[in-house]
């Protein structure tokens, strides 16, 4: 499942300030853009760009543990030449 506060925050394109865990179960707190979404069977991914890291990464919905929403309007725009994925691969998504 999205968390409703992020879903909000990408429909309203807003920063959020994240608690995320990666895969090793390792704490850290990010300030990210977020773009959209993309998934799989398996797992939902915010798809963000992440101001520790600079630069766009994927984070696994369930591994959001806290989740706030900045004032601050997200800038960038997300171009299908950013992913790494076949362009026939990538399908528009509404989360109404």
């Amino acid at each position: 499942p999205v968390p409703a506060l992020v879903a909000d925050a990408v429909a309203a394109r807003r920063v959020l300030r994240i608690g995320y865990a990666d895969r090793a179960g390792t704490d850290s707190v990010r300030d990210v853009e977020p773009l959209g979404y993309l998934g799989n069977s398996r797992h939902w991914y915010l798809l963000a760009w992440c101001r520790l890291r600079d630069e766009l990464r994927c984070f696994r919905t369930d591994r959001i543990r806290t989740v706030r929403s900045l004032s601050e309007v997200v800038s960038r725009e997300l171009r299908l030449t950013d992913l790494d994925i076949p362009h026939r691969r990538v399908r528009p998504l509404s989360l109404v």
